[in-house]
This record gives structure tokens, sequence and C-alpha cells, in this order.
């Protein structure tokens, strides 16, 4: 149990590490490539441990020094590591992983905790047995086994995919193709800068992804990616708690190794702040928020591109006068815990009236009061209410080591903010 400390007069500057998103892809990418890869400012976290681990198993080689990984490839060569492949509640390994697999031989079995195993699968395994891979998996969820043997290639269609992770596990492994694979999405896609994201990786390890429209993607195949030398952005996600101190404690906080022009969709977060009323100044490595006060009235957020701002959104519609409306998140019900249900039950505990939607919450702002707040083994909701307690006396967090799994020296930045 963490009690939070009250603050006043905040005027503090934190670092914060290497984007999670970034740093899974250019693990798998640099798995697949040719060469040696060098990635800089890497996250070395829960997830990306599982995740490196599993791509070691597979034939990758993996050298970490700090926050530095040099990577041997496998040249697109997979190996079969005789072994059930376990990754925690890491989904985006489970699904990167669930492709990249099939490039190999024989059969292989990805697992995890008991939380990955509610975490759906099977429209990925759909789009894969159109591109000729054979799999296995329980209902929809994990364990999952693949038989390896390569990927065809083809075109395939995601009709209202409730995670980007499927279409970006395709893509990554869509060079090492038989034929070319072609991907069009359909309906409504949740989380679409992330597939930016994807490509951007692919492009900097030189693989082209032709896209046609917002919805079409194509990758020519028998192409391969080559090592290189990769500067991992600073995470936004995690840079968020820390603006949303600033906000609520009316002090300033500047965060370095932030990219303001990144391809991160949690950037527009800044937007929002801004829009609540707050001064944000962006330079060419870091971002400085000044709190002002939030604004009055009703607002509406759709959410769709930057789900993992919910957290910290949900914080300060706790703390402004006015209702807040969050929607097109209802996969949040599908992350590391259910995160709406979380969430409403947290600021519920802190006599905040906030409700569930059918895609999303609807927060009544007020005034906070002390309580212990259950994590769910979700990071998200430790690292949130933990801001919420430089403002509120009495606010616990439960189990604070939950924050590992996306940024294990939060405790040690959280501590800046009172310097």
């Amino acid at each position: 149990m963490k009690e939070i400390r009250q603050i006043k007069n905040l005027n503090a500057s934190v670092a914060v590490p290497g984007s999670k998103s970034y740093t899974q892809r250019a693990l798998v990418i640099a798995s697949l490539a040719g060469g040696k890869s060098f990635l800089r400012n890497a996250l070395l976290s829960e997830d990306t441990e599982y995740l490196i681990n599993a791509l070691r198993s597979l034939g990758a080689g993996i050298l970490v020094a700090k926050d530095d990984i040099i990577l041997t490839g496998t040249d697109g060569r997979i190996e079969n590591p005789g072994k059930t492949i376990h990754l925690g509640n890491n989904g985006t390994a489970l699904r990167f992983l669930a492709t990249l697999v099939s490039l190999g031989s024989g059969h292989v079995t990805l697992d995890g905790s008991s939380r990955l195993r509610e975490r759906p699968v099977k429209p990925l395994l759909d789009a894969l047995e159109t591109l000729g891979v054979v799999s296995q998996c329980v209902n929809g969820y994990p364990p999952v086994t693949v038989q390896g043997g390569g990927l065809r290639g083809g075109r395939v269609v995601f009709t209202n995919a409730e995670s980007s992770q499927y279409i970006s596990s395709v893509l990554i492994s869509a060079p090492y193709s038989q034929r070319d694979v072609e991907l069009e999405l359909r309906g409504v896609t949740p989380s679409m800068p992330y597939i930016d994201m994807t490509i951007d990786g692919m492009r900097h390890f030189g693989v082209e992804v032709e896209k046609r429209g917002q919805n079409e993607f194509k990758v020519n195949a028998q192409q391969g990616y080559t090592g290189r030398k990769y500067l991992i952005e600073g995470d936004v996600s995690s840079a968020s708690y820390f603006f949303v101190a600033a906000v609520l404690a009316g002090g300033k906080v500047k965060v370095v190794n932030i990219n303001p022009e990144t391809r991160q969709g949690d950037i527009a977060f800044l937007r929002i702040i801004e829009l609540l009323g707050c001064h944000v100044s962006r330079g060419e490595d870091f971002v400085e928020v000044t709190g002002k006060g939030l604004s009055r009235g009703d607002y509406e957020f759709d959410m769709s591109d930057m789900p993992d701002m919910v957290p910290s959104l949900a914080i300060l519609a706790a703390f402004r006068e006015g209702v807040t409306v969050i929607k097109n998140v209802s996969h949040l019900r599908l992350k590391e815990s259910n995160r709406l249900e979380a969430l409403v039950n947290e600021l519920n505990r802190t006599g905040i009236d906030a409700k569930e939607s059918a895609d999303g919450l609807i927060i009544r702002g007020g005034v906070p009061h002390d309580a212990e707040i259950e994590t769910y083994n979700d990071h998200r909701i430790a690292m949130s209410f933990a801001v919420a307690g430089l403002v509120v006396p009495g606010i616990k967090i439960e189990d604070k080591k939950c924050v590992k799994k996306s940024f294990p020296n939060f405790w040690d930045e959280f501590k800046k903010l009172y310097i």
C-alpha cells in the first residue's frame, strides 16, 4: 500500500522511458531482419522482457545494456522453441508473435496469464487462415497454437476489428510472405495511429507499405528487413500522468525526451488539456504543461485514436465542474483489466459520480475524497490515481508494483514532483 502525499507549488522536470509501442514493434521487426540492430532508449519493462525472452527462443540474439539493446536478427528464419512460449499479460506480444511464428516450422503454442486468456485473438487467426496458416485457440482466446510453414499471402479483410494489433501483426510479417499481402479495413477500427506507427517502424528497417487511402494496405512479398540503428522516442502514454499532475496541482511540469511531432496518437491528449484551459509549451524534445484551472461545462471526447489516455482523462474529469462523456472505447474492457469498469469503481470509491456507457464513460466532476484504490493489476489505474493523490489527501494505491508493466521507474520519477 502506497499513500500519496499532497503537493503545493509544483515545478518539476521528469523523464519517461522509451515508447512501449515503438519498443515492441522494433524488437519484432529487428528479430526478423538480417544483420544487427541497435535499439537506443528502449523500454525495459515486464511486457518487453516477456517479448525479449520469446524472441530469443525463436532464434534472435538479444543483448541488453541498460536501456539499449543489441539484436542479431534471424533473417526471417524462425526457430521452433520446442516449448510453449509464455507471455504474461502482454497482449501485443501475443498478437504480433501469432503471425511471426507461422514463418517457422512445426507447432508453436503461445500462452500467458489468466487475464491474457481473456483477451481475444480469433479475428487475427481467421485472417491468418485466409493467408494459408493453420492455427487453434480456445473459443477465440489463448492459448494459441500455430502451425508453421510460412504465409501463403493474399487478401485479408478486417471488419470492425476490435484491435489494431491484428492489422499490425499481419503487416510486420507480411514481407516474408510467399505472395503479396493486401489488407482492407471495413467498418470501425480503433487505435488507427498505432497502424501508422507500425508502418513507420517497417519503413525504418527497409520495407515500404503501399497505402491506398486510409483503409487499404499492400506489402510486396519476398522482401526482408535490414538491421539498423534505431532511436526509440519517449512514451507519451507515460508522460500523460505528469501532464495531469501539472493540471491538477496548478503548477508546471516539464517532460523531457518527448517528441511533440510524434506519430504516437496519444500526443493529441495535449489538445484536450489546452481545450480544458491549461497552457502547453512544445520544444524540440520536450513538452511542458502549466496548470491554470479547468474549464467548466459539458464536454464529449472521442478517444478511439488514443484509448490509453482514458484513465488520465477520467482523472481530469473527476475534478472538473461539468459532465465529461468519453466515447468509442468499448475495447478498453479487453485491456489489462476491464478498464472501464475499473475506472468507474475507483472513481465511485472517491465519491465521484461515474458510470459506464455502451462504448465509454460518463463522469460528473466534483470533489474527490480519500480512498484506497484497487489497481486490478493494471498499471494505468495505479498511475492515474496516484496523480489524483497529489491534490486529494488520503489516496492510497494498493498495488504499487503493477507499474512495472510499462514504467518500472514510475515512482522514482514521481518523487521528482516533490523536489
